[in-house]
């Protein structure tokens, strides 16, 4: 009886270790799950369409899942959209692509709808959502998160596919001036340049270490600095495309002026890495002088920091971010790949890029909703992110690998589960939460399009 039940229980032992198996990373089978992940996607992809009503005056995507139902989303629209496009690219007709176009242009809208002389624009709005008055009665807008810093590049990228058309956005161009100027006016950090978050409220990288449960108005971090960057430059295009040329030129001297400022304080030479950074430190002050004593010791006096800021050396996955948005050198990005990328004890798992590095004590896959977890799980957009910055500065293999690991993995989920989850464990590629997420999910298509050396549509 005791070897019935000690068979038993190691046959089920390996049922559910070769479950949790990825398929081989090989041509045969990246070749089956690519077609399976193109099939279900092209099936599902209307599934992101909402009607407006209520608060939401336009059609707009939503992410998917039940969790996630009927919402419009700050990043996650716009990396939905990208996906969209590229789903469009491959299978839409002319009539597809012009009803697209109503629900793409009023996720922007619907944002801006709810813009204002302060420039504060909420991070999601919901179809039962408050005003933008009622909103503001329960926060101050000045020390609150707002929508992350990918408006203008959301607009940016559908007006480089329409033919350069900005008429549909010129009325509501002041407001997305607000938006980016209030970044640029009250949450950037005086003594390095850098933009920081006022909270830890809703970051889209909702735990990490570098921002949750920090000081608040203390982080200057690289993911947020990398969007901002890349935002002040869809906004020079924009301007251009308007006309505009004085603000055109304002707004790509400010791209400038950040991208030196992150090469500078975010760079880390010792790691050969882009970190987020502390600005939590003391003001460098004069001593008061009255009622000093004669022979009287004022500390710190005789060598105040000569220094803005601290690097914050934990390996989250949004060093690689500078390579996504170009702010990083070559040689720099040289480092990152051999040191960081390639590490498969850090970063590099069998189902794509760990968002935190299992050698950080603060690792943690297990399944959390409010925050999400990004403390080790692998997300589709982070891979995504990474592959594009890899394409970037040349590394075709290393982005050849995330793209197959990625149809791997979401492919095997199409297979097993009928759908896809919102992220997934880093080692094995099993899903972990709110089973029909789609959103940029989606995004495989372009990795797949680009693996096959097809026409790849890219964010702005």
């Amino acid at each position: 009886m005791r070897k019935h039940l000690l068979l038993t229980l190691l046959l089920v032992g390996m049922s559910l270790h070769l479950q949790a198996q990825l398929p081989p990373r090989n041509a045969e089978t990246v070749a089956h799950y690519k077609t399976l992940c193109r099939t279900f996607i092209h099936k599902e992809m209307k599934g992101m369409y909402r009607e407006p009503g209520g608060s939401l005056a336009y059609p707009f995507l939503a992410p998917g899942s039940a969790q996630y139902l009927d919402m419009l989303w700050d990043w996650d629209s716009w990396l939905s959209n990208v996906a969209l496009k590229q789903i469009l690219l491959e299978k839409g007709t002319k009539a597809d692509k012009q009803t697209a176009l109503r629900y793409e242009q009023g996720c922007v809208l619907n944002a801006l709808s709810y813009g204002g002389m302060d420039g504060w624009i909420p991070i999601w709005i919901e179809r039962n959502a408050p005003s933008r008055e009622e909103m503001l009665k329960h926060r101050n807008p000045w020390k609150s998160n707002m929508h992350k810093p990918t408006l203008a590049q959301h607009a940016a990228l559908i007006v480089s596919y329409n033919e350069g058309d900005t008429e549909w956005l010129r009325d509501d161009f002041y407001y997305l001036q607000a938006f980016v100027n209030k970044y640029l006016n009250h949450h950037r950090h005086k003594a390095t340049g850098l933009i920081y978050w006022e909270t830890d409220e809703a970051i889209g990288v909702d735990n990490d270490p570098s921002t949750y449960y920090r000081p608040y108005a203390s982080s200057g971090s690289i993911f947020l600095n990398a969007l901002m960057y890349k935002e002040l430059l869809a906004m020079a295009y924009l301007a251009e495309r308007l006309s505009l040329p004085d603000i055109t030129t304002f707004y790509q001297r400010e791209a400038d002026r950040l991208k030196a400022a992150v090469r500078e304080h975010c760079w880390d030479p010792r790691d050969g890495f882009y970190y987020s950074v502390d600005l939590n430190l003391r003001p460098v002050e004069k001593p008061a002088i009255e009622g000093l004593q004669p022979g009287q010791l004022y500390l710190h006096v005789g060598q105040p920091r000569t220094y803005d800021c601290l690097i914050q050396r934990f390996s989250v996955w949004s060093g690689f971010m500078a390579l996504w948005a170009g702010i990083a050198t070559p040689e720099q990005a040289e480092r990152m790949v051999n040191e960081h990328f390639r590490d498969t004890t850090s970063f590099n798992a069998p189902a794509g890029v760990r968002t935190l590095s299992p050698l950080e004590k603060m690792y943690d896959t297990r399944a959390s909703g409010n925050p999400s977890s990004w403390l080790g799980p692998v997300w589709i957009n982070v891979n995504y992110l990474v592959f594009r910055g890899l394409i970037n500065y040349g590394y075709d293999q290393e982005a050849r690998e995330v793209a197959e690991k990625t149809i791997l993995l979401l492919g095997k989920d199409f297979e097993q589960y009928g759908a896809l989850h919102e992220y997934y464990l880093p080692d094995n590629g099993t899903p972990v939460l709110n089973k029909g997420f789609q959103n940029w999910n989606f995004l495989v298509l372009n990795m797949a399009a680009w693996l096959d050396g097809k026409e790849v549509v890219s964010e702005f």
